[in-house]
């Protein structure tokens, strides 16, 4: 995806109203367009490869293969890794919103949302940035908090030792953005310019192998990065 082409768009729920409902939404916005709509997670991902979409708005709960499995399917596809998933869904419960950030999810937003606030999220997860919805956030971060070794990562690969490729400074980067914040914070908090505070999340994804932001959340709690109880 170009800075001026417009952003691809696939749509994967099981109902078709709520599909259309979305696809007149998403199609009013003049950066993006819908390429596809699918009605379970393997016809989901089989799309997004064949539609090249940017961006899959998935729901979890749909038929055979179910939105979770989906985005598993696709964030494991070394062919596809420049495609987001933005699970959108009724059910915002700790277990469907751990178990689609662990699949691979970069958002997790809730379906009555405000119609821009969605837009804003497609923008957002487009952009490469991890988006949760306020409420489930902060769930989740309780969750590992109180459970910070609960469930391990599916590849068994992230745990304290991974981070010895990281110097002092991006531990601290990496430890700001496991508690929310954004570069802009990160680089007040750090004393930073914001392009150099970018930089070091951009370097420290590839050092991880971290496909956005919500993955370098994950890793800060389950390496222990950040140390329940503690403040910043």
């Amino acid at each position: 995806m170009t800075d001026d082409a417009p952003i691809r768009v696939l749509l994967a729920d099981d109902q078709a109203l709520v599909r259309g409902a979305f696809a007149l939404l998403i199609g009013s916005a003049p950066d993006m367009e819908v390429v596809g709509e699918a009605a379970t997670g393997r016809e989901a991902y089989e799309l997004a490869r064949s539609a090249r979409a940017d961006v899959v708005v998935m729901d979890i709960r749909m038929p055979e293969t179910d939105g979770i499995e989906g985005t598993r399917l696709i964030a494991a596809d070394e062919d596809m890794a420049g495609v987001r998933v933005l699970v959108l869904t009724t059910y915002d419960t700790d277990e469907h919103i751990m178990a689609a950030l662990r699949a691979g999810a970069s958002g997790f937003m809730v379906k009555d949302t405000l119609p821009a606030d969605l837009l804003r999220g497609v923008r957002t997860v487009a952009a490469g940035d991890a988006l949760l919805s306020p409420g489930p956030t902060a769930r989740v971060i309780g969750r590992i908090l109180r459970l910070p070794q609960a469930a391990p990562p599916p590849d068994g690969r992230l745990d304290a030792e991974r981070l010895t490729a990281l110097s002092p400074r991006e531990r601290e980067v990496l430890t700001l953005v496991a508690r929310g914040l954004n570069n802009t914070e990160i680089a007040q908090a750090l004393y930073l310019s914001p392009l150099t505070a970018k930089t070091h999340v951009s370097r420290i994804m590839s050092r991880l192998g971290a496909r956005d932001r919500a993955q370098l959340v994950i890793i800060g709690y389950e390496t222990g990065l950040v140390v329940p109880g503690t403040r910043t």
